[in-house]
């Protein structure tokens, strides 16, 4: 969250499914950035980040990749929504 929150992005919530197999291996987040071009340069500087490739490597050392894939989706509040 640390990472995420020094490149300019904010963290609304993470959860895990509760059933296996996909409880151990997936993570579901919601992030939010000030605009889709934020976003863009955010994750830009995100992967660039020597510190945040030393903490991938260091996961990864012990057996596995830390992302396997990201599903990237961009969303709207609903005007009914709780969350604005």
């Amino acid at each position: 969250m640390k990472m995420f929150e020094k490149h300019g992005m904010t963290n609304v919530g993470y959860w895990v499914p509760q059933d296996s197999p996909a409880h151990e291996s997936t993570l579901i987040y919601v992030i939010s950035h000030a605009s889709r071009e934020a976003a863009k340069a955010n994750w830009a500087a995100f992967s660039a980040d020597p510190e945040w490739k030393k903490i991938a490597a260091d996961s990864e050392a012990d057996g596995g990749k830390i992302v396997e894939r990201v599903e990237s989706v961009f969303v709207d509040a609903t005007d009914y929504s709780p969350l604005k």
